[in-house]
């Protein structure tokens, strides 16, 4: 396997006057699952479709497995499962029959393609329904059938838009689960856009996050909480006064500071005494019960990025 997945160098692609994408440079390594976060009309479903060869690039280059998105997409397609908006599933057929189609679409060989639908099946938990109508079927299950249709031909790569939209938090912590099951046992690599940082924070390994068709930060949702989320303080306790409030409010390496039902959420510069901080509230008549040092979340970090905070 390739040591990148896929390579993209300077991507722009225009539609009229409009500039959807605007120089995206980004490499993802195989094997890994990778977030492409952004705001709507960010530019991550053009991106999609410009790796799979739907879309023509106004300039610039990008390889997918290897293979030229401009001269070699049917190569790339034919490695690669997609999961766009729709799940490509026919609803008046039965799972079974849905994926065996595709296998077939697939020229795979009928003992292959039966013990391939039998497995993926098993492994999302819908083996014992396999002969019910897809149109009977909860979205959420629907989905697991459709990232099933995607996985069918053991592609190297797959690239999904927002897999998880539009699902209750239960079936969304199930795709979510699945995916990274699958990505260990397939060893594919998967690209995924999405507007749940939840999937994003605890699914993947590497995320990009772009804004207005540029790319603005790049790294583990480590790295980019500590690259841009300010360290904070959580403090549970009670009488926190109207000073109290004053006091961190005017502090001078406090950046800001909000009340959460019996707690504050204090935002600190670096290198903040925390103790000299805590001794100071205390004074102000406050009942601390508990100090937790933290960092912001994904969610903050990429509003953060995305200029919507100030929105």
């Amino acid at each position: 396997m390739a040591k990148n997945a896929i390579c993209i160098e300077n991507l722009t692609k225009e539609f009229d006057s409009v500039r959807a994408l605007d120089g995206l440079a980004l490499e993802v390594p195989a094997g890994m699952i990778f977030g492409f976060l952004g705001p709507n009309g960010a530019g991550k479903t053009t991106t999609i479709r410009l790796l799979l060869g739907l879309l023509e690039p106004s300039s610039g280059y990008a390889k997918v497995l290897g293979f030229d998105i401009r001269t070699q997409a049917d190569r790339i397609r034919a490695q690669t499962g997609a999961l766009l908006e729709h799940t490509g599933i026919y609803e008046q057929m039965t799972a079974e029959d849905n994926l065996d189609f595709y296998g077939r679409v697939f020229q795979m060989p009928t003992t292959e393609r039966k013990a391939r639908i039998q497995e993926l099946l098993t492994h999302m938990d819908l083996w014992d329904r396999r002969k019910d109508r897809a149109r009977n079927w909860s979205r959420g299950m629907k989905q697991k059938l459709a990232v099933a249709r995607t996985l069918l031909h053991r592609p190297s790569l797959i690239l999904m838009d927002e897999p998880t939209a539009g699902l209750d938090v239960q079936a969304a912590v199930a795709i979510r689960e699945d995916l990274e099951a699958l990505a260990s046992r397939e060893k594919v690599t998967i690209f995924l856009t999405t507007h749940n940082m939840a999937d994003a924070e605890k699914l993947c390994h590497q995320v990009a996050v772009i804004r207005e068709g540029r790319l603005v930060e790049i790294g583990s949702p480590d790295d980019l909480r500590a690259r841009v989320g300010s360290p904070r303080l959580e403090i549970t306790g009670r009488k926190f006064t109207d000073q109290s409030l004053k006091l961190l409010q005017t502090h001078p390496q406090v950046s800001s500071v909000r009340t959460q039902n019996s707690h504050l959420v204090i935002d600190l510069l670096p290198q903040t005494d925390v103790a000299d901080l805590v001794s100071s509230l205390v004074s102000t008549g406050a009942q601390v019960e508990e100090v937790r040092r933290g960092i912001a979340s994904l969610e903050e970090v990429f509003l953060t990025l995305t200029g919507a905070q100030d929105a």
